[in-house]
């Protein structure tokens, strides 16, 4: 089984509100925001945008979703590096990262 394709683009930022500000004016529509610095932005049936800000010392990452339909049936092949296998989330999906060749991390998420 392989992926469905992008699901989606995790954004770290140290300012949420100028993040989603920026978002939205490139048409992006918020779909809901969290009471600790983050939320969610969509437009149109296009990959989503989360949003999430860091501490300052931090530096701010961009990573890309995949999805996976059913997470106990996916196998990688073999040239995939999984980081960590699929886990349960405290947002209700299961989610795996891998890395790479040139040591990229990339989030494999599934709703099941």
């Amino acid at each position: 089984m392989t992926t469905d394709g992008i699901e989606g683009v995790f954004v770290e930022t140290h300012n949420w509100g100028k993040a989603a500000k920026f978002f939205q004016d490139l048409g992006f529509e918020l779909d809901f925001a969290t009471d600790h610095g983050s939320g969610m932005l969509r437009n149109g049936d296009g990959p989503y945008v989360f949003v999430a800000e860091i501490p300052e010392h931090r530096e701010p990452q961009v990573q890309l979703v995949l999805t996976v339909a059913d997470a106990d049936a996916f196998q990688p092949g073999p040239t995939v590096d999984v980081v960590t296998p699929f886990e349960e989330t405290h947002y209700g999906t299961k989610e795996m990262t891998v890395r790479d060749p040139d040591g990229r991390i990339w989030s494999l998420q599934s709703g099941n």
